[in-house]
């Protein structure tokens, strides 16, 4: 599909490094690698904010036959370095290393969340919140915060985002009452569940989420069964935030139909609308290192979220090589379109999304598409 207003809004370019949670430690040793998958919400003064994953890379992690990650401890950051021999660098957002008898990694670049205040609209820049940017604070994201997702849920926001260590790979939490001054409320989920989107409005007296366990190891369906066996979206219900409890029935699976939604995962935390709870995901098809990232919706019911009212096959967006263009030379992935915040405007829709693991997106999509 294409829309009127689709453009890349905030870059690499946009980025002060100076101004980094790291430039104390690591002034000029690092670049921004992307600036991308931003959560969005809509401030009181009628704003929007975009909370923006900034991983920030060694601008010469290669050296001394080592290959070098950045590593927060004691509130600091520091440089791990690995022997080349021992690592594998087919992806260029992580290197494998190998010798453990299972799959360990480490990342190329460090992660952390920059505020930055958009127009109603989304498409011109405000103000860049510097001072307001989330880091690592703890041994849990020793290796980076990464990837938040904004709902507002009985007058308060809530921000989910994926915490990256050695020791577990988490759902972390943060509260605030404007948006822009955070609170961190600790570990929410265990290992390895990714992409946690908290519904915007309870259902049934409780809080719900979407997650998105990961494994090495999937049962298969059925043969002749509707869906594919491999990463889905899951749901979770809590009374307080905090605390979650997985939901029996399963949320959304990736279907045995089409090998474009062979890995499935939450987008934007789901909104109510008259139909239902709309939903954006992602669906992952197998290609290369990285695969096809593209944008899917699904209206699941008001009163029980694990029923699918509406979808489509089709995909709602793609990656948009014309926007990229005039950043060819940062361009590391390709094929990716990763959509990480939606805000009501009326007719229309405002979505953010991460475009090739580089740059903001925002698309307006009129709601009469998911009718």
């Amino acid at each position: 599909m294409t829309f009127p207003q689709d453009r890349l809004v905030f870059t690499p370019a946009d980025v002060d490094l100076s101004r980094s949670p790291l430039a104390a430690d690591l002034h000029g040793q690092t670049y921004v690698l992307g600036a991308f998958n931003p959560g969005l919400t809509r401030l009181a003064n009628g704003n929007l904010l975009m909370m923006v994953r900034i991983a920030e890379a060694l601008s010469n992690p290669k050296r001394d036959s080592k290959v070098h990650a950045i590593r927060w401890a004691d509130g600091h950051y520091h440089l791990d370095g690995w022997p080349l021999e021992t690592v594998d660098t087919a992806d260029p957002r992580k290197f494998m290393i190998a010798g453990s008898g299972w799959r360990v990694m480490a990342l190329t670049s460090l992660s952390w969340l920059l505020p930055v205040e958009m127009t109603p609209d989304g498409l011109d820049i405000v103000a860049v919140h510097y001072d307001r940017a989330i880091a690592p604070q703890g041994s849990f994201q020793c290796y980076g915060v990464e990837d938040a997702r904004i709902s507002r849920v009985d007058g308060r926001y809530v921000m989910t985002s994926c915490s990256v260590s050695p020791e577990r790979h988490s759902t972390t939490l943060y509260t605030s009452d404007d948006a822009l001054d955070w609170t961190f409320e600790g570990i929410v989920l265990d290992h390895q569940n990714k992409d946690m989107l908290v519904f915007e409005g309870q259902v049934g007296g409780q809080y719900w989420a979407q997650t998105r366990p990961l494994g090495d190891l999937y049962f298969a369906y059925p043969p002749g069964s509707e869906w594919r066996a491999g990463p889905s979206i899951n749901l979770a219900t809590s009374p307080d935030l905090f605390h979650w409890r997985p939901h029996l029935k399963p949320g959304i699976r990736p279907h045995s139909a089409t090998v474009a939604t062979a890995r499935i995962g939450g987008g934007t935390p789901p909104i109510l609308t008259d139909d239902g709870w709309l939903t954006l995901w992602h669906g992952v098809e197998p290609k290369e290192v990285v695969g096809i990232y593209r944008t899917y919706w699904s209206i699941l019911d008001r009163d029980d979220p694990s029923k699918v009212v509406r979808t489509q096959h089709e995909p709602l967006l793609e990656a948009n090589p014309t926007l990229t263009a005039p950043l060819e030379e940062l361009m590391y992935v390709r094929d990716v379109v990763f959509t990480t915040g939606i805000a009501d405007a009326g007719d229309h829709y405002v979505v953010a999304s991460g475009e090739a693991d580089l740059a903001c997106r925002i698309t307006h999509i009129p709601k009469s598409v998911f009718a």
